[in-house]
């Protein structure tokens, strides 16, 4: 399978797709999938467009309104994340991931799906201690504070993809796992980016969260973006562990390396989208503890194992032993059981099929022949195809709640999951960092 990988999309859907049609004429090759590492900025129209965080000078319409209007049609089937320059009101509505245009995938903030065999994990955003804990508490029409919090990785979505078992072939983030330079020419890039030399040698450049899961997950390819720079890196997971395969590509500009093809190993075609059954089994079971404010989240993990350490051979251990097992919290490893909703989802996904809920529009798309000066400020959407796929795993639709308190969030199912509770979430103390966004 040949997949091409681009950096930062910046709205350039047109220009990409015309370079991936001149290597595949170049090369004699055939391009099945263009996965994009973030700041893809699926604008539809000038309302999204004010949703974007960028300076004035940069805020201009792209091409990515055609793919949405059905104007043009992606001529690949294309999988991006979000990063830092997003029309974050559209990709909140499709939080959990979906098509924000025909054959264009969003993986969701944070997501797992399968083109053919290839399993492709992913994150959107980039990490920003200080708003790592906090739940995702920012509504349409954003603040402008709100605009930039708002695509910050957060400590939920990492903890449930920190929950994917199942072996990887691809993850993509938008920022670089922290510590990533290590295993490159580190000095080669403090060449180009002069800048950066602070940050590398003191090895704070890059994504706390990311190196997490690079740590956990160690999939033979990883996808990174956002510093607009190719960087290259090989790393071994132990001596004599597997080893992840790190890109980083630049923005697409004239004369930058902003794609590339890599030809990985798969079965024979063709190839389509569809979901994962691990990822679904994993979404499920943590719907009930979505955080929806400010309020920081943390699964009560660490006091917990202690306190069973220290009252080890008593009768005490034993009833918390039980009460950790009714919840579904694994006491030993720290993970959530996902069996029994992993039996539920697999018994649906053979009664439908995998593939995603269709495609639809749920804004106007930008018309050249009349633009609009002032456009309305955006509002939260139900978008049908977050409807349908909560609607199949029989969840509730959060994504309009501003206040956590009061909603049911657990749905009937036929295999109903254990709701987690208040109780087993801790609230943490974390040191705030002045980093700037870039």
């Amino acid at each position: 399978m040949k997949i091409a990988v681009e950096g930062c999309m910046h709205g350039e859907l047109d220009k990409v797709y015309d370079t991936m049609r001149r290597l595949e004429e170049a090369e004699g090759i055939k391009i099945d999938l263009l996965i994009c590492c973030g700041d893809f900025q699926a604008v539809r129209n000038e309302s999204d467009l004010h949703c974007v965080n960028v300076k004035p000078k940069y805020r201009t319409m792209n091409s990515f309104w055609k793919y949405y209007s059905g104007q043009a049609v992606a001529p690949y089937p294309t999988i991006f994340i979000g990063g830092n320059h997003e029309a974050s009101n559209y990709l909140w509505e499709l939080y959990y991931g979906g098509w924000a245009a025909p054959n264009i995938y969003f993986l969701g903030f944070a997501g797992v799906v399968k083109f053919g065999n290839i399993r492709i994990g992913g994150m959107s955003g980039i990490h920003k201690q200080n708003d790592y804990y906090s739940g995702h508490h920012e509504r349409p029409p954003y603040s402008e504070g709100n605009k930039i919090s708002v695509y910050h990785v957060r400590h939920y979505d990492v903890l449930k993809l920190m929950h994917v078992k199942e072996p990887l072939d691809i993850f993509i983030s938008h920022d670089w796992p922290v510590g990533i330079t290590e295993y490159g020419n580190w000095q080669k890039l403090i060449q180009q980016k002069r800048h950066f030399e602070e940050e590398v040698r003191t090895r704070t450049l890059g994504s706390q969260s990311a190196a997490k899961l690079l740590s956990k997950l160690k999939p033979p390819y990883w996808f990174s973006a956002h510093l607009h720079c190719k960087f290259p890196a090989i790393i071994q997971h132990g001596e004599d562990g597997p080893t992840t395969k790190f890109l980083a590509l630049d923005k697409c500009i004239p004369r930058r390396n902003f794609l590339q093809v890599l030809d990985i190993p798969s079965n024979p075609g063709p190839y389509e989208i569809q979901y994962d059954e691990e990822w679904l089994a994993i979404t499920r079971r943590f719907h009930s503890v979505f955080p929806l404010t400010r309020a920081p989240f943390r699964m009560l993990v660490h006091t917990m194992s202690l306190l069973l350490c220290v009252i080890n051979n008593s009768k005490i251990y034993n009833k918390w032993k039980i009460w950790i097992n009714s919840i579904g919290l694994s006491y030993r490893n720290e993970e959530l059981d996902i069996q029994n909703d992993r039996q539920w989802v697999r018994s649906k996904l053979n009664a439908r099929g995998a593939k995603p809920f269709d495609f639809v529009q749920t804004a106007p798309p930008f018309n050249p022949s009349m633009p609009v000066d002032n456009p309305p400020a955006a509002v939260h959407c139900r978008n049908p195809q977050t409807e349908s796929f909560l609607q199949f795993l029989q969840l509730p639709y959060l994504l309009d709640s501003s206040n956590s308190g009061g909603v049911n969030r657990n749905a009937s199912s036929s295999q109903p999951a254990h709701p987690l509770n208040n109780d087993d979430i801790e609230l943490p103390d974390e040191i705030e960092d002045d980093e700037d966004d870039e």
